[in-house]
């Protein structure tokens, strides 16, 4: 997901629930019901909404937010990204395991041996675990398992994310592959985290 250096991305909105304004929304929290409960939330151009109301519902929550008050408007929000700026998040509760999804975008990709795979460009979920999209050497894109086995390490320090090529499904570093079945459990403790409690 894009994202800027000091915003963190809260949930993404998909489509309309309803014809009174109600939204669809994939929620980047520990608790989906909580993404209301971090105040006010801003799109990538400063505009502000307010959450007034959250439910769940299957794989993603229900949104009611300020000012959005019918179908069409509902419609017109589709895709967007909310986000709250990082620094209401940095107090101090990471674990030592954890860390945003976003500082892993931009890190190197490299098996043990120091082998070069490419960069991370972006983390999914599709329901089934998350995913590292990875831009490989020669600008194709791969998709590998955020899991224990496929990812052992990652050093902020250097800006290396370390795999392991056979788990990860990267026989070559030129080769695109898919996703492997072996998954990491995020930890998620806080909105746009990610990692966490190691299998």
């Amino acid at each position: 997901m894009a994202q800027t250096d000091d915003l963190i991305v809260m949930a993404e909105i998909g489509a309309p629930h309803g014809v009174r304004g109600e939204l669809r929304a994939r929620a980047f929290t520990a608790d989906p019901l909580a993404i209301g409960d971090y105040g006010s939330l801003v799109d990538a151009n400063g505009r502000v909404f307010t959450v007034l109301s959250v439910r769940p519902t299957k794989n993603v929550v229900i949104l009611r937010l300020e000012g959005v008050g019918s179908r069409e408007a509902a419609e017109a929000l589709k895709g967007l990204q909310l986000h709250i700026p990082r620094s209401r998040l940095e107090d101090g509760t990471l674990d030592d395991e954890e860390f945003f999804q976003s500082d892993l975008v931009g890190l190197a990709v490299r098996d043990a041996g120091g082998t070069d795979y490419g960069t991370v460009i972006a983390m999914h979920n599709f329901g089934a675990g998350d995913i590292l999209e990875i831009r490989l050497s020669k600008g194709r894109a791969s998709m590998i398992p955020f899991s224990e086995a496929a990812v052992p390490d990652i050093d902020f320090e250097t800006g290396v994310l370390t795999v392991d090529p056979l788990a990860a499904g990267l026989d070559d570093p030129q080769e695109s592959q898919g996703p492997g079945s072996r998954r990491r459990r995020p930890a998620n403790k806080a909105a746009g985290k990610t990692g966490g409690e190691r299998q």
